[in-house]
């Protein structure tokens, strides 16, 4: 018996902030690649179709398709890599901890605890 099938493998390739052209909000966005393969025994062997790239907004859901050169280009624009600056949590100037060099307040910044005695 010869057991036969397809399996599709979805890949994050970066998490981009762009505007969304559903809802209109700038928003996170997933890059996602999408391959579909056939696999004998279980084991992918070759993709049957070429490779489908998506966008997905976090804020709506909505996911658009995208050709692999706009898939290509977004990657480029991005780095290839994490969050850059100017995008995502805002950067700090001189980086590192805010509240460095500050005295620690006892119980932390919040105060006592009105729980703990």
């Amino acid at each position: 018996m010869i057991i036969f099938g397809m399996s599709s493998k979805l890949v994050q390739l970066a998490m981009l902030n762009l505007l969304c052209g559903y809802c209109g909000n700038p928003s996170a966005h997933g890059l996602r690649k999408l391959v579909r393969k056939f696999s004998l025994f279980f084991v992918p062997l070759f993709p049957v179709a070429p490779a489908k790239y998506r966008l997905q907004c976090t804020f709506c859901g909505a996911e658009s398709e995208i050709s692999k050169e706009n898939a290509e280009q977004l990657l480029a624009q991005a780095g290839g890599q994490g969050p850059q600056p100017g995008t995502g949590a805002p950067q700090q100037q001189g980086g590192g901890n805010p509240f460095a060099g500050q005295p620690q307040q006892p119980g932390g910044p919040y105060g006592q605890n009105p729980y703990q005695s």
